[in-house]
């Protein structure tokens, strides 16, 4: 029987940082997120982050805390659709979308009093931690990315069920894109997560689980499948130092994966946890292997 891991439990202590509510634009929706400074120093670097799979940022509270705790301030953020940010449709997986909110969460990161940008960190997990990467790529500014399970390719989530799944998942997607155009019906949504009966974007009652633990499990748009179908990352073009931190139970980025796509990157590095996709994200291990990575960027 293996040995539990530490968990995210203490947080810090509110005098640690504090924190300010700051709103950008993204497309003509309006997004929100929540700025951590720390205490000291006066100038910090400041780690940009955001979760995927619809995660509202209320579940990265603990891990931004413990960043501020640690002298980084931490900005986090709701993509369109998901928590207290507008847009429509609600909850809606779609990586060009997901991937303008973090390039103008960054942009308006720039714009913030009291804050190092010059020492800019990007933090993401799962379909977040793949969106980073594609920012870096194209931001020579970005200093260090740090990515918890990214799922490099959008397919990975059509090969968790077998064919007739597929074959059902597509066809809900081409339901929802005609459906969504017409106002009177609104989107044909799917449980994010499930079983394999539900027709859920992860057929998975594990994951199911592990996602009820962190917050309720929504339904989103089926045009989903199709947006993810088409969705592929690559550290290609990353420049900047990068962390991968990599669940070993983990069907939806396997770590042999990440290993290989980091396998001609000098400056990429593959930390192995023996966690599943969802329980990387209170896993004290991984927190405490991010700050050290870190730490050893900016020296």
């Amino acid at each position: 029987m293996s040995t539990p891991r530490p968990r995210l439990v203490d947080r810090p202590s509110k005098f640690d940082y504090s924190r300010v509510t700051v709103t950008f634009d993204s497309a003509g929706d309006a997004c929100t997120g929540w700025l951590y400074r720390p205490d000291r120093p006066a100038d910090a670097p400041v780690v940009v982050m955001a979760g995927g799979l619809a995660l509202p940022r209320t579940v990265l509270e603990p891990i931004a805390e413990r960043f501020a705790e640690a002298g980084y301030a931490a900005f986090v953020f709701d993509y369109r659709g998901i928590g207290d940010s507008d847009g429509d449709p609600r909850g809606l997986l779609a990586p060009a979308r997901g991937v303008t909110d973090w390039e103008e969460a960054v942009a308006r990161v720039r714009e913030l009093d009291g804050i190092d940008t010059r020492r800019l960190v990007l933090w993401g997990h799962s379909l977040g931690g793949s969106y980073a990467l594609s920012v870096a790529a194209d931001d020579p500014r970005v200093r260090a990315v740090v990515a918890l399970a990214p799922v490099l390719s959008g397919t990975t989530l059509l090969r968790a069920r077998p064919l007739p799944g597929v074959v059902k998942a597509l066809a809900a997607g081409v339901r929802d894109t005609v459906q969504g155009r017409l106002p009177r019906l609104g989107p044909h949504t799917v449980p994010l997560a499930g079983d394999d009966e539900s027709g859920a974007l992860v057929p998975d009652t594990g994951f199911r689980g592990s996602y009820r633990r962190l917050t309720d499990i929504p339904d989103v748009p089926a045009r989903s499948f199709l947006a993810l179908s088409r969705y592929g990352a690559s550290l290609d073009e990353v420049t900047c130092p990068t962390l991968l931190i990599a669940g070993s139970y983990d069907d939806l980025a396997p770590a042999d994966a990440l290993a290989d796509a980091a396998a001609e990157r000098p400056d990429a590095t593959v930390l192995r946890v023996p966690a599943t996709h969802l329980d990387l994200l209170d896993d004290e291990g991984a927190l405490e292997h991010a700050l050290v990575f870190l730490d050893g960027v900016f020296g």
